[in-house]
């Protein structure tokens, strides 16, 4: 059975989750596409390297010794693969390291996932053009709404439709401190127990200030609608200032305030923001509560098409089912290119 190699760049709770998922589905991907997935690299921040050509088993990481002298970029450059998986950590202000990470891969001529929101916010029309070029894929499902199709149904579902907008609640840590302080919870007590409950960062500023929800809008914005903008070039206000006695006040109005990202064409330019905003509540919006996300399109041929993710308790295993997602369609496109 022929064998295809993935090289893991980042190896958190999502590259774990994802080695895991792909032990469970490893029969299945045998069965249907005639393929055996094997991981033959995974660097790690903290450990450095580990090589192995024959495959990994991510079961006996304990046990193997990892190099701390090889770089990512020389597992990039000189690794035996045919799959990057990059799963850094988001730099929202630059995309940095990841997008060096990704154009090395898509140079080499290999195809590559991506977990990481940057490398589309920053430099999606390089990177897919470059893939083009290569005569590769790149694919990026798990960027903004973990494993919830939302590139694919633009991609396969909504052919021949021109995007012109895009609106949606696209970061759970705001949203769920504004669904508390809705109830009565303090502002600090609601980011406590977040935090506690493990899908608040220790340092949350990045998305209270709306800094994170900036930079998915942007990646919707630059694959779903085919612009150019980055993230500074979002208008942007965080959720710091808003009180429970704001929340109250739009509640005895029917309304909630929600943190709303809006992306669309003005004179042909694009245009984004992500601000609080009181929505009605019969709006799609309003039903969206805690860590639950979503995103609507505005198309020409099909008018508005919405996608929501119900997540209760956020989990790991959603996003590296886009990992996996991404790999089936490699898997199942490679040989049409």
């Amino acid at each position: 059975m022929k064998k295809i190699k993935l090289a893991m760049i980042g190896y958190g709770n999502v590259g774990k989750a994802f080695g895991k998922m792909l032990k469970t589905r490893k029969q299945y991907i045998a069965e249907t596409y005639d393929i055996e997935p094997v991981i033959t690299a995974i660097c790690t921040r903290r450990k450095g390297a580990l090589l192995d050509s024959d495959g990994i088993d991510t079961d006996l990481l304990e046990d193997r010794v990892f190099d701390k002298n090889v770089s990512s970029m020389e597992v990039i450059e000189q690794a035996d693969y045919d799959v990057m998986i990059e799963l850094t950590p988001i730099n929202i202000m630059t995309g940095q390291p990841a997008i060096s990470h990704v154009r090395s891969a898509l140079e080499r001529k290999k195809h590559v996932i991506t977990a990481n929101k940057g490398t589309i916010a920053w430099a999606y029309r390089e990177l897919k053009n470059l893939a083009a070029e290569n005569h590769v894929i790149f694919c990026h499902e798990a960027t903004v709404m973990d494993g919830v199709p939302v590139f694919n149904l633009a991609k396969e579902t909504l052919k021949a439709c021109k995007i012109t907008e895009v609106k949606g609640i696209l970061n759970a840590t705001t949203n769920y401190v504004l669904d508390q302080m809705e109830k009565g919870v303090s502002y600090e007590d609601a980011i406590k127990e977040g935090q506690r409950r493990g899908f608040v960062e220790a340092d949350p500023s990045m998305d209270l200030e709306g800094w994170d929800a900036a930079a998915k809008l942007t990646a919707l914005m630059n694959v779903l609608m085919d612009v150019k903008i980055t993230p500074p070039d979002i208008k942007r206000t965080g959720i710091s200032e808003i009180t429970k006695e704001q929340l109250l006040e739009a509640a005895k109005h029917g309304q909630k305030i929600k943190l709303v990202c809006h992306g669309w064409l003005k004179d042909g330019k694009p245009v984004g923001t992500v601000q609080p905003q009181a929505v009605n509540g019969d709006d799609l919006l309003a039903s969206i509560n805690g860590t639950a996300a979503a995103v609507t399109v505005n198309t020409d041929l099909m008018g508005e098409v919405s996608i929501i993710e119900h997540v209760y308790e956020p989990e790991i295993d959603q996003t590296a089912y886009g990992v996996l997602s991404d790999l089936l369609r490699i898997l199942t496109d490679a040989e049409n290119l």
